[in-house]
């Protein structure tokens, strides 16, 4: 009988829980029948349990758990702090928020990225500037960067997509210029830079911990950052604008001492506050993400090794000096003059049960929601709408056992049996 949580967290507490998707699947595997979901969850009993403890002990809005993780997280990353939100796009707004950003100024983003990189610049009345990427790594391009500064940029927002690290040496462009550095690091947990974790070099980075990210709070987002000031004010933002987790809130109420220091509202917030079943969950998940990247890895490294064979019609990734890629997904470009579409690629792997994706959103300054929102687009944006038009990804993830990633390989090759 399990009597309280720290009996999970020191061990003493065992579970019988498979550490794959067929714990969740009633049917063994079968090549080509059993569908190959995008995602698996992460959780197993440990969080249930301490959410059930959270559930029982009536603490369940953001408290003590979510202090833990946010505690743990900053530790990981390598940095002084972090703020726990409700969901990742909730980490971007508020980051966003917590610039100061002026209605006309503008922010430097991917046109190849998903929705809530980009709308949330809009929503906080700054001008999103569309950038294009590079070809290989899919990520931001700092040359395509230094042409779109102009006088009223103020920030830079580098994407990590699909895990892959972006050229930090980025950060010399914002210094001699000026800007922020807001790293959207949403689906980069543990990858690095020369031997630093993505999210420690900006300003201030965000992740999201969706169901479907290396580690899950269901739904759930973080902000870390170095610096203080920032991270009082994505406290504060968080809680409608109230004052109660700031630092100087001592100061700030003893200069306002006819309001209630428990409700003193600073400034006009949101409510993008976590609950503590969310922090369980991330007090559980942390410890588990290291092996979980690993698993990543190997897999990523035994396609790229089996997948080879196909490069006269394939762009793979493959992972570089310096950097560690933390593999959200598995992406594939089909190279231009292959005798087949992206499409009928993805057609078949679908029909043998792959689930697949596009790439995010795309080249997303085509998306019709596009024209709705004021935006600049710097430069062509030939990379971006190549990887539109030719890549997908499908999952890798901690679902992926031997057999099932060897099937994988085995769909390619039958696809190309025929193609050939």
């Amino acid at each position: 009988m399990i009597t309280s949580p720290s009996e999970i967290r020191s061990g003493q507490a065992s579970f019988s829980l498979r550490p794959d998707w067929m714990a969740y699947c009633p049917d063994p595997f079968q090549p080509g029948k059993t569908r190959i979901p995008l995602s698996v969850p992460t959780y197993g009993a440990p969080e249930v349990v301490e959410v059930l403890f959270s559930l029982l002990s009536g603490n369940v809005t953001m408290g003590k758990k979510v202090r833990q993780f946010e505690e743990m997280f900053a530790e990981y990353i390598g940095v002084k702090h972090a703020v726990m939100t409700n969901s990742g796009s909730s980490a971007n707004l508020l980051a966003l928020s917590a610039l100061g950003l002026q209605p006309g100024d503008e922010v430097i983003t991917p046109a190849l990225t998903w929705a809530t990189t980009v709308f949330p610049i809009a929503q906080v009345g700054a001008v999103p500037v569309l950038v294009d990427v590079d070809r290989t790594t899919y990520n931001i391009s700092p040359h395509a960067i230094e042409t779109a500064i102009t006088a009223k940029t103020r920030a830079i927002m580098p994407v990590h997509l699909l895990g892959r690290p972006c050229d930090m040496n980025l950060m010399s462009i914002a210094k001699e210029h000026g800007l922020y550095v807001i790293e959207d690091s949403c689906e980069a947990h543990g990858a690095e830079y020369k031997g630093k974790k993505v999210g420690s070099c900006g300003d201030m980075a965000t992740f999201s911990f969706f169901f479907s990210h290396h580690i899950s709070t269901i739904e759930g987002g973080m902000i870390v950052t170095n610096h203080l000031k920032f991270a009082d004010q994505c406290r504060s933002l968080r809680a409608f604008g109230w004052i109660r987790e700031m630092s100087n809130r001592e100061r700030i109420s003893a200069a306002i001492d006819h309001i209630d220091p428990r409700f003193l509202f600073l400034s006009a917030g949101y409510n993008f506050r976590p609950t503590e079943i969310q922090g369980a969950f991330g007090i559980h998940q942390l410890p588990r993400l290291e092996g979980f990247i690993q698993q990543r890895q190997d897999n990523a490294a035994y396609w790229n090794r089996e997948l080879a064979e196909f490069e006269e019609f394939l762009d793979l990734q493959w992972e570089y000096l310096d950097t560690r890629h933390a593999w959200f997904a598995y992406p594939v470009m089909v190279r231009s003059g292959a005798p087949f579409t992206r499409k009928e690629l993805q057609d078949f792997l679908e029909a043998k049960g792959l689930e697949t994706r596009p790439i995010e959103a795309g080249n997303i300054a085509v998306q019709p929601a596009m024209k709705t929102i004021k935006h600049r687009i710097s430069g062509p944006l030939t990379n971006s709408q190549y990887i539109h038009d030719n890549a997908f990804f499908f999952g890798n993830h901690a679902g992926i056992t031997p057999v099932i990633r060897e099937a994988i390989v085995e769909y390619f090759r039958e696809f190309f049996r025929e193609v050939r």
